[in-house]
């Protein structure tokens, strides 16, 4: 069963730090390369970062490049993908959902992606 499951949102003021973590399990996801989209309320789904399957190329969205930082372990059955929020801002408040895919080209585009966990909410108070 292939599983994607986020943890670590929660409430936090502005300025302040989180860090998410995506369980990713069922299928080899070390083959893959890993996102973290996010979604506000009214908005569209909104590219924030994605790390190679080896983790040796990283991307980020301009509004959260030099705050947030992607990192991921290949364990042998678990594939755990962080994200280390930081400098956090009220605009940073949204549902955030990790994602998985094999494909090298539309990075940030969530059509790119094959499977998704369920989100966790970050809340950024002023």
């Amino acid at each position: 069963q292939v599983q994607l499951v986020e943890s670590g949102g929660g409430l936090v003021q502005a300025g302040g730090s989180l860090r998410l973590s995506c369980a990713a399990s069922g299928l080899t996801f070390s083959g893959y390369g890993m996102g973290w989209f996010r979604q506000a309320p009214g908005k569209e789904r909104q590219f924030v970062a994605r790390i190679s399957s080896t983790g040796v190329n990283t991307y980020y969205a301009d509004s959260v490049k030099g705050r947030f930082t992607i990192a991921r372990d290949n364990a042998k059955n678990t594939v755990t993908v962080y994200l280390q929020m930081n400098s956090l801002t009220t605009e940073d408040t949204a549902l955030y959902y990790c994602a998985a895919t094999q494909r090298l080209s539309g990075k940030t585009l969530p059509r790119s992606y094959d499977y998704w966990g369920q989100g966790t909410q970050v809340t950024v108070s002023s």
